[in-house]
């Protein structure tokens, strides 16, 4: 049986006209874990909004390293696919679902028809911008002001409060999340395991720390 998603309760505040446009017009996508949503270079015709499971964005360098920027959860949308739609311009990120994923796809012809017609889309737009904004600010100052040691704490934290408390990741893709190496993971998860935080097992760890 398909699971009936409430975009009302994922996105409130917006008015009925845009409810009803919004099933109307946007088409409900599933993609499986590992799957990439956005690629550097793709050209981008609609938006993602997030229905279920969680996308990572990231920035990539010409050698296809990876830097991680920031996660997009339920009822939240892409602030990148918006910008490049609305500017008509190619994707600068990558995106890929950390779980299974169920998005609502809204094509560009209806988000500019929206922002003139519902002052809650507007709204809508503005507030996602600013939030990813504020994420990224995260994202920097744990690079630039903190060490390793409280970057990895604050990254496992989060992924708890977001995956549960048992994260399957394994400790090369939070090192590729940190950038940073495999080795320096280990030997700091190692040294949480053994202050009772958490439990290290293959390709995942528990948290355990009251």
């Amino acid at each position: 049986m398909e699971k009936v998603y409430s975009i009302r309760q994922l996105f409130p505040g917006l008015e009925e006209g845009l409810y009803e446009e919004m099933e109307q017009h946007g088409e409900i996508r599933q993609v499986p874990a590992g799957a990439v949503l956005l690629r550097k270079g793709q050209t981008i015709r609609s938006t993602m909004l997030i229905l279920e499971g969680i996308v990572k964005l990231y920035q990539e360098d010409d050698q296809g390293n990876e830097f991680f920027m920031y996660d997009i959860e339920p009822g939240q949308a892409c602030a990148v696919s918006m910008l490049c739609a609305f500017r008509q311009e190619t994707s600068q990120v990558m995106a890929r679902a950390l779980t299974d994923v169920t998005m609502l796809t809204i094509p560009l012809q209806y988000m500019d028809e929206w922002l003139s017609k519902y002052k809650s889309w507007h709204y809508f737009v503005i507030r996602t911008w600013r939030e990813r904004y504020d994420e990224l600010l995260n994202t920097i100052n744990e690079i630039a002001f903190k060490n390793m040691d409280e970057r990895l704490e604050f990254y496992i934290e989060g992924q708890v409060k977001k995956l549960g408390r048992h994260v399957k990741l394994t400790h090369q893709e939070i090192a590729n999340d940190l950038n940073t190496s495999r080795e320096v993971v280990s030997r700091l998860m190692k040294k949480m395991e053994k202050n009772g935080w958490i439990l290290i097992h293959r390709n995942s760890f528990e948290w355990i720390r009251p």
